[in-house]
Parts: C-alpha cells; sequence; structure tokens
C-alpha cells in the first residue's frame, strides 16, 4: 500500500494535500491501526467522542472537538498506550424532530398525518443519512477513532442501557410522574429543562392593577405584573407577612378582575415587600415562585392555557385567543374598567426555548422528573476529593455552585423521536408498570389493557450514560471491564451542565465509579472580530469548505495552535494561511532534505563525538522542545505545545540549521563531516512530534523521507505507530547553544542594519566583530555569516581597537559580542550622488522659494507678524539643511 501511494523517486515540488489526504486515511484504516488491543498489563487511554446531533453536517466546533480528541488520540497511541477513540452519534430529539418537520411541511405534510410509525420511519432515514455524512467528515479531519465500534444513542446496546437506568431510579424512587411547573415551548410543542431555556433580558411594561375586595366598593388592592393575561388563573393575591400595610386585608376576598372569581388575601415570606406595591398576584399554573407558594398554602391550580399557547377554557371570555392577544385585550378591558391604575417600562429577563427563540411559558403539567439531589452530592465529591479533575480549574466553582443548587431534571418530552418511556398505564387497575422489556401485561392486575406512555426521554439522559452505555452497560463485558473508567472527557464549556455533570452524575450511579478522570473543556469559535458564528451573522465557516481551500493539516494547526483550554478561538484566514504556510514550509524542508541523502550512502549513524557546533546546537534546541512540549501535553496545554514546535521547526531548524547545512553541502572539503545524518535525525524526529497535530503531511513526508534511508534504518509502516519522542537529556549541549545563539544574533544584526539602510540584495557590506572569549569558537563560522548576511569582508578581532574602520561606523552591542559596520559599504556610489544632487536640488529651490516670499513686500504688509517670523525662521532651517547636504556632497565626492 505505502509504495502504492509513493510511486515516484522524486517528491512533487509543491504539497497537494488533496492528493494524499484520502489516499493515506485508507491506509490506516486498512492496517487496523485504529483499533486497540486489551493488554491487562497496560492502562489504557480512553476518549468517548461527544456525540454530534442527527440535525444535518458537522460545523467548525465538531471540527475543534474533533482536532482536539485526535491530537490527544495520536500521542497517546504512540506512547505504546492501548488508546481507544470510540466514535458516536446523538439522535437529538427535539432538533432532529424539528428539522425533519420542516422538511414535511416542504411537503405539504405533518407529523400526525403521517401518524407515529411512518414519522419514525422517516426520522430514521434522515438519521442514516446524518450518521453516514458525519462519519465520512470526521474521516477527512484525519479522525483516527476506532469506526467498528460507532455507537448511535437508538442503538440496540445504548437504549437497553437507557430503560435499565430509568427502571433503576424509578424503583430507587428517584423517577417520578408529578404535576410542577416545567418549561413549554408551544412552538416545539414540549417540555424543556432549565437548560434549555435561555434567558434573555426585554424590556417590557410593569401593569398596576386594582383588585376590589369582595366586600364594599371603595377598598382595593393594588398588584403589579409583567403578564397580565396570567391574572385569569390567579388563585390568591399575597403579601409579606412583616408587611404592616395590608396587615387588615389578610383573610379577606377580593374580586379577579374580568373573570370575576373571588380568591383570598395570604401571607408569605416568599413575597418581596419592595417589588411593585408590595402585593403581588398568585398564579401557581404558571410561575414556579407562585407553584411552591401554593404548595404550602394548599391553593388550587388553574391553568389558562392550551399546549399551542392560546387560552383555554378558564380564560372564560378570552378563550381561544393566542396569549398576546389576550395580553392586548384584557388590558383593554381592564383600562374600560377603570382597573388599569398606571403602566411602567420595566426590563426584566424572560425565558426562551434555546432552539426555536419562541418565548417560554411557564406551566403546571404532568412530567417526568429526576430528584438530582442525592445523584448531585457523590458527583460534588468525586471533583472536591480530586478523583475528577476539571481544565481549565476556573470552571471547578462554577460546576459546584450549578450542583450545589441543582433542581429537579423534568426528562419527559412530548415528541416522538427518541427513547419512548418505559411505563404502561393499565386501563383496569390504573397502576403502572415500569419495566426493562417491552411489557405485554399489568404488573399489578395481569390486564393486557396497557398503554405505553407516548412521550419519550430528554436527549440528554441517554447522553448521561455516554460513557458506560457504549462499552456495554449493563452487561459485564469486557470492553466496560478494561475501557472504563475512561481518561477524558473533552467538550466545549457550554456544556458542562447539559452534559458533563449529568455524565460523572449517571456514571457513578451506574457503575460505582467516575465516568472519566479529566474534563478538559475548550471554547467558542468566533470569528476575526470576536463575534459567535451563526448563520444569521452569516460568519459561518464550513469545516470541509475550509479544509478543501487550505488542507486538512492547515485547518486542524489553526484551530490548535496558540489556543489554551476555556478559551474562545478566533479562527481568521491569517491563521488558516499560516497553518497552510507551515505545510509547505515543510514539504520544502523534507525535499531539500530527501534530494540531498547520496543514493549510495549506507550510514546514516551519528558520529557524536565529530560533531560541529551547529549539529550539537540543533540536537540539543530538538530534545529541549521534546522535553518542553512532552511536559506541555502532558499539562493538556495543547496550543503551546504546537506553537514550541512551529518555533523549532520554522524558526531553528529550517530558517538556521538548513541554511547552514547547504553552505557545508556546497564546501569542497572533501573530509569535512557530512550535515545528512544529523539532518535526516532531526528531520524525522521532529515530524514524529509533529504527526499528532498534522497527520496527514507529516505522514507523507515521514513516507518519502523513509524511502531514501538505508535498509538497515529500523521503522514501522506508519509514523502513527511510530514511537513519539523522548528526550534525550545527554544531547542537551549548552555551550553549543550560547555559540550559534551569538553566531544567530550576529547575522540578525547584519541583517537588520541592511533593511534599514535598505542595502540592495546584491550588495556586500563591510563588518567586524568584536567577540571577546567566544572569538575561538564563531571565528569558523565566518563563512557561514557572509554568506547569510551578505557581509564581505568580516573580519574577527580580540578587542575594538584593533579595527582598522573609519570614523563612519554603526557599533550595534549584542549580548556576547559586537558588531561594527562600515556605513560606507551600505553605499552604491552612483546612487548616492544622485541621490544628494536630486536633495540638493530640492533644497535650493525650496530656498529660492522662501525667499522670494520674504523679498514680496505686498506679502510683508499684508501678513502678520508672526507668519513673517515663522516663514523666516523656515528659511534659515532650510539654508543649514542646504549647507549639510553640499558638505556631504564635497565629503563624498573626496572620499
Amino acid at each position: 500500500m505505502v509504495e502504492a501511494i509513493q510511486k515516484q523517486d522524486e517528491m512533487p515540488k509543491a504539497y497537494e494535500p488533496k492528493k494524499i489526504e484520502a489516499q493515506w486515511y485508507k491506509f490506516w484504516l486498512e492496517k487496523g491501526y485504529f483499533k486497540p488491543k486489551i493488554d491487562p498489563g497496560k492502562k489504557p487511554f480512553v476518549i468517548i467522542m461527544p456525540p454530534p446531533n442527527v440535525t444535518g453536517e458537522l460545523h467548525i466546533g465538531h471540527a475543534l472537538t474533533a482536532t482536539l480528541e485526535d491530537i490527544m488520540t495520536r500521542w497517546h497511541r504512540m506512547k505504546g498506550d492501548p488508546t481507544l477513540w470510540l466514535p458516536g452519534i446523538d439522535h437529538a430529539g427535539i432538533a432532529a424532530q424539528v428539522v425533519v418537520e420542516q422538511l414535511l411541511a416542504e411537503e405539504g405534510l405533518n407529523r400526525h398525518q403521517l401518524g407515529r410509525d411512518k414519522f419514525l420511519e422517516r426520522m430514521k432515514q434522515w438519521a442514516k443519512k446524518c450518521r453516514e455524512t458525519i462519519a465520512e467528515q470526521h474521516q477527512r479531519l484525519g479522525a483516527s477513532c476506532d469506526w467498528s465500534r460507532e455507537c448511535f444513542t437508538l442503538d440496540e446496546g445504548p437504549s437497553r442501557a437507557v430503560r435499565t437506568a430509568f427502571v433503576r431510579l424509578y424503583h430507587k424512587g428517584l423517577i417520578y410522574r408529578g404535576e410542577r411547573i416545567i418549561n413549554w415551548c408551544p412552538r416545539c410543542a414540549t417540555a424543556l429543562s432549565d437548560l434549555e431555556v435561555e434567558h434573555k433580558e426585554v424590556t417590557g411594561h410593569l401593569y398596576y392593577v386594582r383588585y376590589h375586595l369582595a366586600e364594599g366598593d371603595k377598598d382595593f388592592i393594588t398588584v403589579a405584573t409583567t403578564r397580565p393575561e396570567t391574572i385569569l388563573g390567579d388563585t390568591a393575591v399575597a403579601v409579606n407577612p412583616k408587611d404592616n400595610r395590608f396587615k387588615a386585608m389578610l383573610g379577606k376576598k377580593v374580586i379577579l378582575p374580568a373573570v370575576n372569581r373571588l380568591i383570598p388575601v395570604i401571607a408569605d415570606e416568599a413575597v418581596d415587600p419592595n417589588f411593585g406595591t408590595g402585593a403581588v398576584k398568585i398564579t401557581p399554573a404558571h410561575d414556579p415562585v407562585d407553584f411552591e407558594i401554593a404548595q404550602r398554602q394548599g391553593l388550587p391550580l388553574v391553568n389558562i392555557l392550551n399546549s399551542d399557547a392560546t387560552m383555554n377554557e378558564n380564560a372564560g371570555p378570552y378563550a381561544g385567543l393566542d396569549r398576546f392577544s389576550c395580553r392586548e385585550a384584557i388590558l383593554s378591558d381592564l383600562e374600560k374598567d377603570g382597573l388599569l391604575v398606571k403602566v411602567e417600562p420595566y426590563a426584566h429577563s424572560v425565558g426562551h426555548c434555546m432552539r426555536c427563540q419562541t418565548v417560554i411559558e411557564p406551566i403546571v403539567s404532568k412530567q417526568w422528573f429526576i430528584d438530582t439531589q442525592p445523584l448531585a452530592q457523590p458527583a460534588i465529591k468525586a471533583v472536591t476529593d480530586g478523583r475528577i479533575t476539571i481544565i481549565p480549574q476556573r470552571f471547578t466553582k462554577v460546576y459546584l455552585n450549578w450542583m450545589e443548587n441543582i433542581r429537579h431534571w423534568c426528562i419527559s418530552r412530548q415528541l416522538w423521536w427518541g427513547h419512548q418511556i418505559p411505563v404502561w398505564y393499565c386501563h383496569d387497575c390504573g397502576k403502572q408498570t415500569v419495566t426493562i422489556e417491552d411489557a405485554r401485561a399489568c404488573s399489578h392486575c395481569g390486564s393486557a389493557n396497557i398503554e405505553q406512555d407516548p412521550d419519550v426521554l430528554d436527549t440528554w439522559f441517554s447522553s448521561a450514560l455516554w460513557t458506560h452505555s457504549t462499552l456495554g452497560w449493563p452487561d459485564d463485558t469486557e470492553s466496560l471491564g478494561y475501557f472504563y473508567p475512561t481518561a477524558v472527557m473533552e467538550t466545549g464549556y457550554d456544556i458542562l451542565f447539559f452534559w458533563v455533570a449529568r455524565m460523572i452524575m449517571m456514571g457513578l450511579e451506574d457503575t460505582g465509579d467516575i465516568p472519566f478522570s479529566i474534563v478538559y473543556l475548550h471554547g467558542l469559535i468566533r470569528d476575526e472580530k470576536g463575534q459567535k458564528m451563526s448563520k444569521i451573522k452569516g460568519n459561518v465557516l464550513n469545516p470541509i469548505d475550509t479544509l478543501e481551500k487550505y488542507g486538512t493539516d492547515a485547518l486542524r494547526f489553526a484551530l490548535s495552535t496558540g489556543t489554551a483550554p476555556g478559551n474562545d478561538i478566533k479562527l481568521t484566514p491569517s491563521r488558516l494561511e499560516a497553518g497552510r504556510n507551515f505545510a509547505n514550509k515543510l514539504w520544502n524542508a523534507t525535499r531539500f532534505v530527501v534530494r540531498s541523502i547520496e543514493p549510495e550512502r549506507t550510514d546514516m549513524k551519528i558520529q557524536w563525538s565529530l560533531l560541529p557546533v551547529e549539529d550539537r546546537w540543533i540536537l540539543s534546541r530538538l530534545n529541549r522542545t521534546i522535553a518542553s512540549v512532552t511536559s506541555l501535553m502532558e499539562g493538556f496545554q495543547f496550543g503551546e505545545a504546537l506553537r514550541q514546535i512551529y518555533d523549532f521547526l520554522w524558526g531553528e531548524f529550517c530558517d538556521w540549521y538548513i541554511e547552514i547545512a547547504k553552505i557545508r553541502l556546497r564546501s569542497s572539503v572533501k573530509e569535512a563531516l557530512s550535515p545528512i545524518p544529523v539532518l535526516t535525525y532531526v528531520l524525522e524526529t521532529s515530524l514524529r512530534l509533529l504527526h499528532p497535530y498534522m497527520p496527514f503531511v507529516t505522514e507523507e513526508l515521514w513516507q518519502n523521507l523513509k524511502q531514501h534511508l538505508p535498509p538497515d534504518w529500523q521503522a514501522t509502516e506508519s509514523i502513527m505507530v511510530a514511537t513519539y519522542p523522548e528526550a534525550d537529556e545527554a544531547a542537551i549541549d549548552p555551550e553549543a547553544e550560547r555559540i550559534m545563539e551569538s553566531i544567530i544574533e550576529i547575522i540578525h544584526s547584519i541583517r537588520n542594519t541592511r533593511a534599514q539602510c535598505k542595502v540592495e540584495s546584491t550588495r556586500w557590506i563591510e563588518a567586524q566583530i568584536y567577540a571577546g572569549k567566544l572569538k575561538p569558537a564563531i571565528t569558523p563560522y565566518s563563512q557561514v555569516i557572509q554568506t547569510l548576511a551578505r557581509a564581505r569582508p568580516v573580519t574577527f578581532l580580540d578587542s575594538r581597537q584593533e579595527g582598522q574602520l573609519s570614523g563612519n561606523a554603526l557599533v550595534l552591542v549584542l549580548k556576547e559580542a559586537e558588531v561594527v559596520i562600515s556605513m560606507e559599504s551600505t553605499i552604491d556610489p552612483e546612487v548616492e550622488r544622485k541621490r544628494l544632487q536630486q536633495e540638493i536640488k530640492r533644497s535650493q529651490a525650496e530656498v529660492a522659494r522662501l525667499e522670494a516670499r520674504l523679498n514680496d513686500r505686498a506679502f510683508l504688509a499684508k501678513a502678520p507678524p508672526a507668519i513673517v517670523n515663522k516663514e523666516r525662521d523656515k528659511l534659515a532651517l532650510r539654508r543649514d539643511e542646504l549647507e549639510k547636504l553640499k558638505q556631504k556632497s564635497l565629503n563624498f565626492e573626496e572620499g
């Protein structure tokens, strides 16, 4: 296979990602490199992929997730760890159902016309198409996951795990069905958990409404509300028991406007005396605080809304109206009846459905809930005692705060797509049968007249089991025993509560062990202006389009370089171009090395005792880089690790060592030690160091290099199963680094002078170098300095007093040396002569203009004295400049 991919001996001049990426991925797959072997003697490294939703294609956030997880996976695989990266797909519940319903609407259909079975068949067809697309896109991104283990949340195994977890929690009393206030989305027609509600600050109004007491026409109590339509569901007016203003009214009845129902005035500690008038309306079926008050006070619940947010029969004359139309109608009636006291602007937070942005309605409903408090305590302890570490650490406090204040989790959804709740209701005895397998008869009375709950479970319920359901739980499988707990859960910080916290709770509950030891949270991807990417703003980057343009490795580079855990990333065209340029730089460097290897060379051993300074330096820098990169990767600082690899390869190996090696290879001295063994060793090692980040280009270059190495060079079939580099402390050479740093600094200083003086590239400039104690070590590099700095002659002296340069010289003081550059040598005489003549002509013309103006009597008569004096000062300055130019020209001609 390798031979088939690499047919030509000569590497192409340019790197073309499209020609090699698919071939190498196919090669890796066919070789089975992505499949781990269970080795009881070794601790495995395991990542369970956060499953993308079957709502279409991958977005750029998925590309970031895949890149970071693939970096970790490839790194651990090269380290020799049994490595499993298990891929999967999420059925996405409400999100996927909305997409398919929109497609049906385009055909003039809805799900109810199809019926549940046919609709679910359409959902399965859509999911299958998405799964294939997502898998293909992950492969394009280079994801080295074990595709033989790919899971779907609705597969048989995960589905049985969902039912098992549900039944166990039910029998423990932690899952229950009851009436509570839930978040209802009228558009999606389903309940939402608190986490699925996005709260937005909106500018609304505070309406003050008068409620007359039942006894007497003159007495009344005024309440303030932001939702006057809910007046129809009021069952009390409440005041704070410590508020003396309303003591006389406690226990009395008031007349509810619009429907004329009598409701009591009650006292409750939950009332804020500073809100509005201090008296508040209690609508227990449509407000969570009011619901709790009603439970304490024994108040009835009056639901006034249908599922589509129209008013129901309890709304009296307003029945059938949309909620917002009802608001306008009731306000008009209140004003007409003299009950609307005043209206004030009021900014407040309003809940919206995260998916469709519809304003949600708090509504009392019979739903399924999990009492999460008993599950949260072990999950809190797992983090506080250090068994689970959250990276970056600042999110630990956020996690603990949420877990310590956790609320009951509404897990039922009024959808068809998902895990149908495993509860059957008996129409004869009225009891519930809760079982893992499909029930055929009531477990209480034996009647076959039973019906399954039509609702499905919240998508996040199945996702909470993902780390163990994908490995075979509830069965005691070999995979579960070896690969669980997993090592790292890598995901975005925005789903820390949606998913991570729930996985920790359910992992501990179901298995008795933590689901992972590390939580690595990445940030969001933003555009170059720092704005969050969205289709509405038109700034979304499609990962496949991006890799088509720049190459997969360039995209992976842009997503990972310089990033830090938990920090948002600005993905700009310049970052992508930098990734593409880096791949091209590596291509050209490898092409040079490959072409430099003599066909007859059979020995690539490095003769350590004979190495010149530059060889010792690059080997030292390589090993320092390996040590630092390894430490950074162990600390999950992948962005900084890549930056250091980049700096070494581009800034030291390519820009300096290869350029020096070129000079040595052109040398006519036959006995000189060849740089080829070191060039080859450093390049090959660096490619392995970089491989987890940029797998395709490193594989291609490594295979090209491998073809030109002697037969006795031991190598694996692929770079991805080669050993990851380890630092050799014996190769670290501080003295060689000191010498080369000084040589590089000298060359830099001369190059900078050339740039500042705009010296033509073809012109040589003269330089003297005072290197003190480093002179013996630097002197042999005279040819290197001459070639790379375009300086000739270059003279090395022991002290500045030995210099022979004239006074017109530039002295550059460096860390351990001084460079003196003859300024005359930076100038082309003919060019400088013409420049001075032009400057003199321009200066003479300006002097003549100013003299003429100051000799003009009309100007002198009309101009203010300040202007005249300013012009005289300007003339004096120009005359002085002209004299200096003439003297400089004279000196130049004499010189």
